[in-house]
């Protein structure tokens, strides 16, 4: 591949204020999108947790810290046909069956699962049912027992097995949203994208949204996923680190280029590094 043929995608969620986290992942996306193409696609499904002044802040912490794409950005509420539409191609396939479990899990399927808070393994309760009532949920039957495999870009060879290590998952919810897995696969196969770099929490959702690439009959990315930034403690940064957030780091006198002097070398070129 060569570099004006690569495609990648910065996508965040309005669920609060960027961290510093989020900066490093999308840093190095960025910088293995170098010579290629860098896609902004708000993920901002959530309708409870997304809000207008989150992305407003999203944007102008994103211009502040210096990214700059060149598609974009794209929101996913307005996506809607597109996930539809594979949606029913994916019920058409007899990849799908209703489930009325586990109301808990169905509303944490709108957003990214990370080490910590992914779902149980699905227990199979309505794999079987013929007749299901009331509010439906839709999940993927997973093919328990197969091995999925994919080498990632930084932490190489990558071995899930079905049905032991990931469920059946929601792929569409009751209140007629598609799911984080279903979303993010039908809009990287719609926007070209040849690579997807996000965090190490994401690496099991990769399993899934292979089995979903190959139902729905599209060619997969290739993925880097970024070792995850941590406090003091050692615990995962999220939204909740206000005293991280870009925002916050700002106001302080923080400047861009200060935060990223203690990065290093964090990534080669994507293609380079192929």
């Amino acid at each position: 591949m060569s570099r004006s043929e690569y495609r990648g995608r910065l996508a965040p969620s309005p669920t609060g204020y960027l961290h510093l986290g989020h900066a490093r992942t999308f840093w190095i996306a960025q910088e293995r999108a170098r010579g290629g193409t860098l896609v902004l696609r708000n993920e901002d499904l959530d309708r409870d947790r997304c809000k207008p002044e989150f992305v407003r802040t999203m944007l102008e912490d994103l211009r502040w810290f210096g990214f700059e794409w060149q598609e974009g950005p794209f929101a996913q509420s307005e996506r809607m046909a597109l996930y539809r539409d594979a949606f029913v191609k994916l019920k058409a396939g007899g990849f799908l069956f209703p489930c009325v479990c586990s109301r808990r899990d169905v509303q944490r399927a709108l957003q990214a699962p990370h080490i910590g808070d992914e779902e149980p393994l699905y227990a199979g309760t309505c794999r079987d049912h013929t007749e299901v009532t009331g509010k439906i949920n839709w999940r993927f039957r997973v093919p328990d027992g197969e091995v999925i495999r994919f080498v990632d870009g930084h932490y190489g060879e990558q071995t899930f097995v079905a049905g032991k290590d990931f469920g059946d998952f929601v792929v569409w919810r009751q209140d007629d949203l598609p799911a984080y897995q279903l979303a993010v696969v039908a809009d990287d196969a719609e926007m070209r994208i040849t690579e997807v770099v996000r965090g190490a929490d994401l690496l099991l959702s990769t399993a899934r949204q292979l089995l979903l690439y190959r139902a729905l009959g599209l060619k997969s990315p290739a993925f880097y996923h970024c070792p995850l930034m941590t406090d003091e403690a050692g615990v995962r940064l999220a939204k909740r680190h206000d005293a991280l957030s870009l925002r916050k780091l700002r106001e302080t006198g923080a400047t861009p280029q200060s935060l990223r002097a203690n990065w290093g070398s964090l990534s080669g070129n994507a293609v380079e590094s192929r």
